[in-house]
């Protein structure tokens, strides 16, 4: 890569001019450092696995660091600080490099050459992708995420999974990776039996209900999707005090499920009506599904299953029921076997996941397949997997993921309710979020009327999602809508504000008629403009680790980092005002990059930024 011993960058031996060797794809900056230090270690004949770089903690001495003399200090029977010494000594001429330094009690401390840094910045500039390298074995992963209930509008507990989910299929095909998204719609079951009998009792006269019927259903649906709502939670109430209505309703779905055809008439109209309210809910989220699928198409691969786990000797009968023992020698909690069909021969979430497994394998052969669910639902998705993974349902190598989330409370720290107590609709809690920023936008006057509303829609939706994301997925966290809401702190307002004030200044530069594909970065002129810098060079290192471990907060934390980083080297410098037309320039191709790396990365959170606000 680079000789320690002072020729230039990857062995051209012209030190003052350093240029980063064309590449199909870009090292990270800090792999990059990591082998310049592997290098000098080995010219020590020290190990080289000893010459482990990180960025600093201490940003105040240095930018990057290695501890490795520490622990080499044992194998070596030699002072910490004496193995650090002899490897700084080899760094001295190396142009990677502005300074390397051994401090007590044997730190190696780096600060980068702010050439070579603009170099490796005018690379990414000149790269699509801007330096991420994609997948170089791309995986097919399907990722359930959603899974409403049919019939039932979304509401606030649906959140979660959609907003994590979406960023996690973003940042997979990002990557290049092939990512199919399953809303996996809870649409089978004795809902449907409920929403069958209550209509049957409002409206007898459907001919759904006349089994003699043998012509054409109607093609419009004899209820609207707001009646729909009103129908379910109604027999649901009457369900559970009236057994002989819950009796009708769990008969209705037996019927349903074996395949009488006005029920299945009124089960396509409800799907219909529900679907479709269900994708105008969730566009206004910026989330979409590949698939549309549910519990309803798994269900003809559940017989078959059933055969096959008893055939092979994985189930067996007890106390009536089916089961699959999953348990294993490390555990250190009980873990209860799977439960295949009860005593009554009625299938179950187990057996439905089990089968949607089956159909996934079936259509997709997947090499991974997450799910996005409440944390509370992980014991069921220890058995499911497991009883997978045994039963060889899936490919020995296909990976099954779960992704558990925390819960979103109000400011009580009890789950979110609206101020009557109940449990908050999605749609109101957006309305809320976009009045409220609506307000500020009109208030600030910033916009005009006509734009105001667009914008505090788009405004509104990095405050909700931002808001989420940038908590870790697993950790329970309190929505503030005050805080979530403000231009100031780590909001996603405050990081669309950011990127707003970078297209005002790139917008009145190409007014003045400018160009902003002239120029190259040069060189920082002050710390601010450095510090930026190196936030931007860390970008490529922050994708493929937020994707590995699902975790899109990590992205969130990076472009708080990179925004502020960004206004303080705004607030130190004259941009536009500068005479010196070469450095103005390279300051606007560095807010060029900036701005591309921001969009990109909120486009992986999964929402956009206006043009003013």
């Amino acid at each position: 890569l680079i000789s320690p011993i002072g020729r230039g960058v990857f062995g051209v031996a012209q030190p003052q001019k350093l240029q980063i060797r064309s590449e199909k794809f870009m090292k990270k900056l800090a792999v990059y450092i990591e082998e310049v230090l592997k290098e000098a270690f080995k010219a020590c004949e020290y190990d080289e696995n000893f010459a482990k770089v990180t960025v600093s903690n201490r940003p105040d001495l240095c930018e990057y660091q290695c501890n490795g003399a520490m622990a080499a200090a044992k194998t070596y029977r030699k002072a910490p600080i004496m193995i650090a010494g002899n490897v700084v000594e080899k760094l001295q001429e190396n142009p990677v490099f502005e300074s390397v330094e051994a401090v007590n009690p044997g730190f190696i401390n780096l600060k980068v050459n702010k050439t070579f840094l603009a170099d490796y910045l005018n690379r990414m500039l000149a790269d699509s992708r801007l330096s991420v390298e994609e997948a170089k074995n791309p995986k097919t992963i399907v990722i359930d995420y959603g899974g409403p209930n049919v019939a039932k509008p979304l509401h606030v507990g649906h959140l979660r999974s959609a907003i994590i989910g979406e960023s996690i299929k973003r940042m997979g095909r990002f990557l290049g990776h092939k990512v199919i998204g399953d809303v996996h719609l809870g649409d089978w079951g004795l809902q449907m039996g409920l929403i069958i009998t209550e209509l049957s009792k409002r409206k007898p006269e459907l001919v759904y209900f006349d089994e003699s019927y043998e012509g054409e259903y109607p093609k419009e649906a004899p209820f609207t999707v707001s009646e729909l709502e009103e129908i379910y939670p109604t027999a649901s109430g009457k369900s559970k005090t009236d057994e002989a209505y819950k009796n009708e309703a769990l008969e209705a779905t037996l019927q349903l499920q074996q395949g009488r055809r006005g029920y299945r008439a009124l089960w396509k109209h409800i799907m219909e009506v529900s679907v479709n309210d269900l994708k105008k809910n969730y566009a206004k989220l910026k989330v979409d599904f590949d698939l549309w699928m549910g519990e309803s198409d798994a269900d003809a691969y559940i017989p078959d299953m059933v055969k096959y786990l008893k055939d092979e000797g994985y189930a067996y009968v007890d106390q009536g029921a089916l089961v699959v023992d999953v348990k294993e020698e490390s555990d250190t909690k009980e873990i209860p076997p799977c439960m295949i069909l009860k005593s009554d021969g009625a299938s179950l979430y187990n057996t439905t996941d089990l089968a949607t497994i089956v159909q996934r394998m079936e259509d997709f052969h997947p090499d991974e397949i997450i799910y996005v669910v409440d944390k509370r639902q992980e014991l069921h998705f220890i058995q499911v997997f497991r009883c997978a993974k045994k039963a060889n349902m899936v490919d020995e190598n296909t990976k099954l993921t779960f992704v558990g989330f925390g819960t979103m409370n109000g400011k009580d720290g009890k789950p979110f309710k609206t101020r009557e107590g109940g449990v908050m609709r999605l749609e109101r809690l957006i309305g809320e979020i976009n009045e409220e920023m609506f307000k500020k936008i009109v208030d600030n006057r910033s916009v005009k009327d006509e734009n105001a509303e667009k914008t505090a829609q788009m405004v509104g939706l990095s405050a909700i999602k931002y808001g989420d994301l940038s908590n870790q997925a697993s950790k329970d966290y309190i929505f503030d809508i005050d805080r979530f809401t403000s231009f100031e702190g780590n909001t996603g307002p405050y990081i669309l504000y950011t990127i707003v004030r970078i297209k005002s200044i790139l917008s009145r530069y190409v007014e003045d008629g400018n160009s902003l594909e002239e120029g190259a970065i040069h060189e920082a002129v002050n710390s601010s403009e450095k510090n930026l810098m190196l936030e931007l060079a860390r970008f490529n290192a922050v994708i493929e680790p937020a994707f590995e471990e699902k975790a899109p907060h990590r992205i969130c934390s990076y472009i708080y980092d990179l925004a502020n980083a960004f206004n303080s080297f705004y607030h130190e410098t004259r941009i536009l005002g500068e005479e010196d037309e070469e450095k103005k320039k390279s300051w606007i191709r560095l807010l060029t990059l900036t701005k591309e790396v921001l969009e990109t990365c909120i486009d992986l959170l999964g929402f956009d930024a206006p043009e003013r606000m």
